[in-house]
């Protein structure tokens, strides 16, 4: 419950701001075993030619066999077509955390050994997820997390046909075997449970991908609903615009001291004739006092240690590992600092984009600590902030992977007001350490300079 609880309270709640892949439209496709519906996930996936598309077959959620049922199975005498032998509760949660906006850890089902892997798939950021499976609309509680729920129908002779074909070929079946569990099995519980399941949906396709005007009618409206996802996350961005100028900044913002060093090596950095050398040497420089600054947000743990001339000092260390994740590519120019400062400092990426169409942040790449969830900080690094939008996305990310937000610091060189306050109005519990305020639009040239293209 408590679980719940947090989704509820960073996604759902905060209704001025979620992400974008935040209540991810789930498509449904149910269907006789062989009935054409892995075929007609890919034929839409194909005709989207969109990103952050991911299928996911129910055929991963099969419980784990007993020693007993293991045995019926291998002799091709146990139901793997009865609603009993799909593990729905985990599935369900599976759907609830994607819809939340949440990671999610698939199974892993092993046909020929008839036993679920020790090993996952991580899932983490779909606009849509087509969910199919023989017992896709059979659930009331996924029926309610369903946007679109399609029957794939096809004439059982082909199914049988089709289901031969795979088996043998895929899943190491022989054909005896195969015959044998679609007349004890397959064809029984699809009068009783699949065929049912036809009343439930919203469209029905006969002919499977040769039903191109059913295909486009799914894409269609899928497509349409993105676009109604992008308009109101830009427009919630917008809202956020409200009140950068008269308010003021969060207390959670802290600017580097001012003093003669800082500003000779900002007249360095900024000035255009300054070489590349010299460039990089002054960066490095001034992001190391950055890092050394934002560990005054770390939270520490009074300690009493003895000193090499036998006396007692009564000091501080942090209270866990801190790590840090790098927002790609300007957050990379942070890292050979972050080196200097935390040398064995666990680190992480993000690449995070600007749609060129829509203006909107899109999410490419991720590669986080396993454990990040217990560190007990987490330093966000990016060259430049200005708009916000990036910066949205990597804390939210972060949430989404179990990072407390009042665990997060994000380091910078230069901002703009609006983008901070976007983001302490979104995340007041984050703390923001940079070197200078610039103007609310300004181009990413510290980068460019730094990494020399």
């Amino acid at each position: 419950m408590a679980e719940e609880a947090d989704t509820h309270v960073s996604v759902q709640t905060r209704a001025h701001y979620s992400p974008p892949w935040a209540d991810v439209s789930i498509i449904g496709i149910a269907g006789s075993s062989g009935s054409g519906k892995s075929s007609l996930s890919h034929a839409i996936v194909k005709k989207l030619n969109l990103p952050w598309v991911v299928i996911l077959s129910m055929d991963s959620y099969y419980n784990t066999l007993n020693a007993e049922q293991s045995k019926k199975a291998f002799a091709c005498e146990f139901d793997f077509d009865s609603p009993e032998a799909i593990d729905f509760n985990v599935l369900v949660q599976t759907l609830r955390d994607l819809k939340a906006g949440k990671r999610a850890e698939i199974p892993v089902y092993s046909f020929e050994k008839h036993q679920r892997m020790p090993e996952t798939t991580s899932i983490y950021s779909p606009h849509v997820l087509i969910l199919e499976g023989i017992f896709a609309l059979y659930d009331p509680r996924i029926l309610e997390l369903l946007d679109m729920k399609i029957f794939c129908e096809a004439d059982l002779d082909t199914c049988l046909s089709r289901r031969l074909l795979r088996d043998v070929k895929e899943r190491a079946r022989d054909v005896e075997g195969c015959i044998k569990q679609w007349f004890s099995f397959v064809k029984p519980n699809f009068e009783k449970y699949v065929e049912p399941q036809r009343k439930t949906a919203d469209i029905i396709v006969p002919r499977g991908i040769e039903n191109h005007v059913a295909i486009t009618m799914v894409v269609q409206y899928i497509e349409r609903k993105l676009v109604e996802k992008s308009t109101h996350h830009r427009a919630a961005l917008n809202l956020l615009e409200i009140g950068s100028e008269s308010q003021s900044l969060s207390d959670r913002v802290s600017l580097l001291e001012v003093t003669p060093q800082g500003r000779s090596m900002n007249t360095i950095i900024r000035n255009i004739d300054t070489n590349a050398e010299d460039f990089i040497f002054y960066f490095d420089r001034l992001a190391s006092l950055l890092v050394e600054q934002s560990l005054n947000n770390v939270r520490f743990k009074e300690s009493t240690i003895e000193t090499p001339q036998g006396n007692i000092y009564h000091g501080l260390q942090a209270k866990g590992e801190v790590s840090a994740v790098a927002i790609l590519r300007g957050g990379a120019a942070f890292e050979t600092a972050l080196k200097r400062v935390i040398p064995d400092c666990k680190t992480g990426r993000m690449l995070i984009q600007s749609n060129v169409r829509t203006g909107e942040p899109e999410l490419h790449y991720l590669k986080l600590p396993d454990d990040i969830k217990t560190h007990e900080s987490v330093l966000l690094l990016d060259a430049q902030m200005s708009s916000g939008g990036s910066a949205l996305m990597a804390v939210q990310v972060l949430l989404d992977h179990g990072v407390e937000q009042d665990r997060i610091v994000l380091i910078t060189y230069t901002a703009g007001r609006m983008g901070l306050h976007r983001l302490t109005m979104v995340f007041p519990e984050v703390s923001v350490v940079l070197c200078s305020m610039v103007p609310d639009i300004e181009e990413r040239w510290v980068e460019k300079r730094y990494f020399r293209c």
